[in-house]
């Protein structure tokens, strides 16, 4: 891989074997030090000299990215070997999970793409005039505020900071782009003697502001509101929970880098057509409100995403992926783990999901004070919990995970996890993935070291391709037997069921179908339907005049799934005239039987026949019957220049000679 990995094994509080790690990982691994942050930090400052170095040890990253600026070289990277794996009651046999740790943190990954955000301070603090003038008094050298009061305290005196009053009726963005209406709207006029006045109220007054400190104590402005960056909360009855947020409210100014979370495919997307709506899967669960209905698909406002990766998990298209790091990004790192744990002579690892923050100081404190992770549970830090969905689940499974536990963090919506974990262990027939709702160190220990997981797949699979593709690669390895699972409700695989006797074959469903999963023959009246393209979204049941459509939740594993079968089909029928084949047989008998002879435009027998022939036929017919609709009268003759000569002479008076 050409990296060195700097080993260290933390004044010999954990077994390294570097060879071991080296013949699996492919990395030159230095010999294995003792204190490389304390009395062998020259070893260290060599070691960075030359570049291209991993050091495994994260609690001391801050000491070697010291280190390095004072060298003038690059940061190293870093993983963590001790608390993930060293520190353990299993820690003599940790050597596999070691090397996949240290393979893992090898990866060159693509950095997220980022947007740059400039704060210029401008901020809004709403509350009653105690609270929010105090708060004011303290920002008011740092931020250009302004109070909106929600009483009418006096107004006080200094003029650094601006007072208006009225009803915040609409607000609107994120930091450095919040947008407000303000009916009853009254501004100080600073003239005159004694106490400040205020102009005269009126309505939709509109500003702008880069800040919003909410000091009302009452319902929030936004949804999740602990996700909405540069909305800031606090009650105003806890003047340390105040000053803290003022505190949090003067950082917030410069240039910020707000993460692209997501990327939206819009051609991909399933949420409607001709008005029709489908799949809202991604509409329903955001907490923040980003995402919104743009007509056939939806919009999402990066500003305003918090990246809880739901809509990414639940998407049944692909139309939305996370983005931060790349859905592409964690299949490799799950194949890299678990391939190196392999090499290493490991069998049936564990995969351990968690999240950057609470996950990561959950492991943190289990190594340190507690009995650690057993040396067959390898952990994975991931940004959002919630974007890890049932296609990666299986993935973890389909490499070579014997089971896969997630660790909850107490800021994680529970709905996207508890639904995956369900749709991932029908796919899988068995409970190989649990949702772990621990705040106890210990006690995460104890269940990782007593729980009980099945067999790993002999024969692993690589996770390539988009989720769907991933999903059904790993569901044919789980169930090497084939056949058709049934899922639970709303999941984004299954089948269509027509009813063939109210389907009229009007093929409605076939045009506005999103993922082109119905199609139709043009040589003869059919449906058709292949199922792994279908997405389950509904707009054909909803466009159905019929309502002869009904879905089924099921994965079907055979390769009959990958092509084309008839749903329903008719005979064609035959005009009259030409003998050429149109339409649907029972559909024209049909309109025959009630137009013919029953309503004025087919009274006579001439006219109701018309039904019965094709479009060329139709309009020949039309044309040469007796009342015509295409009829004209007879053609005005063109007006020649013999014409207006012979209309100039006949005007020409007579000249009589004198």
């Amino acid at each position: 891989m050409g990296k060195t990995l700097l080993l260290c094994d933390c004044l010999g509080s954990q077994t390294v074997d570097a060879d071991a790690i080296a013949a699996a990982t492919g990395m030159t691994c230095s010999r294995v030090h003792t204190g490389l942050c304390q009395h062998q930090t020259d070893i260290a400052a060599r070691a960075l000299a030359t570049g291209d170095v991993i050091v495994a040890c994260q609690q001391e990253s801050a000491h070697f990215e010291a280190l390095a600026e004072e060298l003038d070289v690059d940061v190293p990277g870093f993983v963590d070997l001790r608390d993930r794996a060293g520190w353990s009651d299993e820690g003599a046999q940790a050597a596999p999970k070691m090397a996949a740790l240290a393979a893992e943190a090898a990866l060159v990954l693509p950095e997220p793409r980022v947007l740059d955000v400039v704060s210029e301070g401008v901020c809004l603090i709403l509350g009653p005039g105690d609270v929010a003038f105090a708060a004011a008094t303290t920002l008011a050298d740092t931020l250009a505020v302004t109070v909106l009061q929600s009483d009418d305290a006096d107004v006080p005196l200094d003029r650094r900071f601006d007072v208006i009053r009225g009803r915040l009726t609409r607000a609107q963005g994120a930091l450095a782009g919040f947008h407000l209406t303000i009916d009853g709207f009254r501004q100080i006029r600073p003239g005159g003697r004694g106490a400040l006045g205020f102009t005269d109220p009126r309505d939709g007054a509109q500003s702008d502001c880069d800040i919003i400190l909410d000091l009302r104590g009452d319902t929030p402005l936004f949804p999740a509101p602990e996700k909405r960056e540069g909305y800031l909360r606090a009650d105003p009855r806890q003047p340390v929970a105040v000053a803290a947020a003022a505190a949090r409210a003067a950082a917030l100014v410069g240039t910020f880098e707000k993460p692209l979370y997501v990327r939206l495919e819009e051609s991909l997307c399933a949420h409607s057509r001709a008005e029709q709506v489908g799949c809202s899967k991604c509409l329903n669960i955001c907490p923040t409100g980003a995402i919104t209905s743009a007509g056939e698909h939806v919009s999402i406002d990066p500003m305003i995403c918090a990246g809880c990766g739901a809509c990414s998990a639940l998407c049944p298209s692909g139309a939305i992926t996370y983005d931060a790091p790349p859905v592409s990004s964690v299949f490799r790192r799950l194949d890299t783990l678990a391939s190196t744990y392999r090499k290493a002579g490991g069998n049936e690892p564990r995969l351990l999901v968690h999240d950057d923050d609470h996950g990561a100081e959950m492991i943190r404190l289990a190594a340190r004070f507690g009995r650690g992770l057993p040396a067959d549970v390898i952990p994975l830090g991931i940004p959002a919990l919630a974007g890890f969905g049932h296609a990666e689940m299986l993935a973890a499974l389909g490499c070579g995970f014997a089971g896969v536990d997630v660790l909850l963090a107490p800021r994680t919506e529970r709905d996207t996890p508890e639904g995956e974990a369900a749709l991932a262990n029908a796919i899988a027939g068995r409970a190989a993935v649990t949702l772990l709702d621990l705040n106890d160190p210990e006690a995460l220990s104890d269940h990782l070291y007593t729980a009980q997981s099945g067999a790993a797949l002999a024969q692993t699979v690589l996770s390539i391709g988009a989720r769907r593709q991933v999903a059904r690669v790993a569901a044919k390895a789980l169930r090497p037997e084939g056949g058709v699972i049934d899922l639970p409700p709303a999941a984004p695989y299954g089948a269509v069921l027509v009813d063939t006797d109210a389907c009229t074959l009007c093929l409605s469903c076939v045009s506005l179908c999103p993922s082109g999963a119905l199609g139709d023959n043009e040589d003869k009246p059919q449906l058709l339907f292949q199922e792994d393209a279908c997405l389950q979204c509904g707009i054909c049941a909803t466009i159905c005049p019929e309502q002869a459509i009904t879905l089924k939740p099921q994965l079907d594993l055979n390769d009959a799934a990958l092509s084309q079968r008839v749903l329903n089909e008719e005979e064609p029928f035959a005009c009259v005239e030409c003998g050429g084949l149109f339409g649907v047989k029972s559909t024209v008998e049909k309109i025959v039987e009630k137009l013919a002879g029953k309503h004025a435009m087919f009274a006579n027998p001439q006219t109701a026949r018309m039904i019965q022939m094709c479009d060329k036929c139709r309009i020949a017919a039309q044309y040469h019957s007796e009342n015509n609709p295409f009829s004209m009268g007879t053609p005005r003759r063109p007006r020649t220049t013999d014409d207006y000569l012979a209309e100039r002479v006949a005007d020409k008076p007579v000249r009589k000679d004198h």
